[in-house]
């Protein structure tokens, strides 16, 4: 079965940047949406951004300008360039990536942001 892997995650400061990626590890076609949650301590699972089939993107308002969803096609894999990190970001981040019916969400990374 296919699994999503992220990586990426860890400590930072405040103003810094990170660079989160999540692999397939095989082939996942009909793709219709992927996107990246996150969920801090205490609280609800939130989506962070999201990118369609088609390329467009959106944006939870707390990130826009400061957050990129990208994805690379040839590599099965999908990105979420951070920066200006702040420690309101600290959570657990996942992957989702929805093909028809079936839903993949990946493991889970801690990104931890210190004022």
């Amino acid at each position: 079965q296919v699994q999503l892997v992220e990586s990426g995650g860890g400590l930072v400061q405040a103003g810094g940047s990170l660079r989160l990626s999540c692999a397939a590890s095989g082939s996942i076609f009909s793709i219709s949406a992927m996107g990246w949650y996150r969920q801090a301590p205490g609280k609800q699972r939130e989506l962070v951004a999201v990118i369609t089939s088609s390329g467009s993107t959106n944006y939870e308002d707390s990130v826009k300008g400061r957050f990129t969803i990208s994805r690379d096609n040839a590599k099965n894999t999908m990105y979420l360039q951070m920066n200006s990190l702040k420690p309101e970001d600290t959570a657990v981040y996942y992957c989702r990536w929805v093909a028809g019916p079936i839903d993949y969400w990946g493991q889970g990374t801690q990104v931890t942001v210190s004022s």
